[in-house]
């Protein structure tokens, strides 16, 4: 079986490059802090926008995509944008 994080990895990174332009500078991290695992997310300045939606939109939905993901493995998941 393939480890939790990667998994969540791969998809935040599958979901923000399908939404940029600059698509090979999407970045992404993973770490724990505390009970928390938190998924930083860096993309090309010009592309923040995108990430971001109107009125935060669809970092919105990403991080209810990542609750869902916490629910199934009994764990909380949060993204942070990195500028």
């Amino acid at each position: 079986m393939s480890e939790p994080n990667g998994d969540v990895r791969a998809l935040i990174e599958q979901i923000a490059r399908s939404l940029v332009e600059a698509p090979d500078q999407v970045v992404t991290d993973v770490y724990e802090d505390g009970d928390e695992t938190v998924v930083e997310l860096e993309v090309a300045p010009t592309d923040i926008g995108r990430v971001i939606g109107r009125q935060g939109r669809v970092v919105r939905a990403m991080r209810t995509v990542l609750g869902a993901v916490g629910v199934k493995q009994d764990k909380f998941y949060a993204l942070e944008i990195v500028e």
